[in-house]
């Protein structure tokens, strides 16, 4: 590992054994790590005792360190000679905001190295035991947020397609809005879809439903996603299995 040099790190999804190898071992060596408010404690306490840890993220508009302040901090640090670890919960290149931070490094001429991790789709997935992808079913996936930046709208008009899985990173608390939109996307009432909170993590948790049900849903505690689509219909199918042999039992 080089010192003079920054590393933007996807933490994965928070379970420290998600990691990826090349993650690990940027946390046991950087000198300044800098972290989103997202990254998990199993994944700090991967870090080694002797870095300077600032967490510099921000969580449902909080006021934090700025995106200005924070390239400012891993510019000073790489050209300070400190390995520098800029870590994001995730993968940093899905939703990280991680365009800006490679403009800014380039700009300084500070060497830099991006290290992917688990991003919260294929977690989601995961915890389902589905597959995002699957023959006949989906050949499509697409990632998408319903967070915006400040004044702008999101707008899903007429991108659903029979063969396409659609993942929402930021779903919020508003499932009626977030319903309203899935339908304006064409999505139909009876679309399969899932909510999926925390995945990953030990206290992860999920509820099977159809785009119709999403507002009489109660919203799960973020981060969270919304899987919708045919491929959640064996994570439907699973859940009332298991519910139907509880009833046995």
């Amino acid at each position: 590992m080089s010192r003079g040099k920054v590393y933007i790190v996807g933490a994965g999804p928070g379970d420290a054994e998600l990691l990826t190898i090349r993650a690990a071992k940027v946390l046991r060596e950087a000198d300044l790590v800098l972290h989103d408010d997202l990254v998990s404690r199993d994944v700090l306490d991967c870090i080694n005792s002797c870095a300077y840890v600032q967490n510099v993220g921000k969580r449902c508009g909080n006021k934090s360190t700025s995106q200005n302040e924070i390239n400012e901090l891993m510019i000073q640090g790489a050209r300070a000679g400190f390995m520098v670890a800029r870590i994001k919960s995730g993968d940093p290149l899905i939703f990280g905001r991680a365009a800006e931070e490679i403009r800014a490094l380039r700009e300084a001429a500070v060497a830099f190295e991006i290290v992917p991790g688990v991003t919260s789709a294929l977690a989601a997935a995961s915890a389902l035991q589905i597959s995002l992808t699957e023959r006949h079913v989906s050949s499509h996936v697409v990632l998408t947020t319903a967070h915006q930046v400040e004044g702008q709208s999101t707008s899903w008009t007429r991108v659903s397609r029979q063969d396409m899985t659609f993942v929402v990173y930021m779903p919020g608390s508003d499932y009626e809005k977030l319903q309203q939109q899935l339908h304006e996307a064409g999505f139909a009432a009876d679309t399969p879809c899932a909510v999926i909170s925390c995945a990953g993590l030990e206290d992860q948790s999920a509820v099977c439903a159809n785009v119709g049900e999403l507002h009489r849903l109660q919203p799960l505690l973020a981060p969270s996603v919304v899987i919708v689509g045919e491929v959640c219909g064996a994570a439907a199918a699973t859940a009332a299995a298991q519910i139907e042999s509880m009833r046995v039992l």
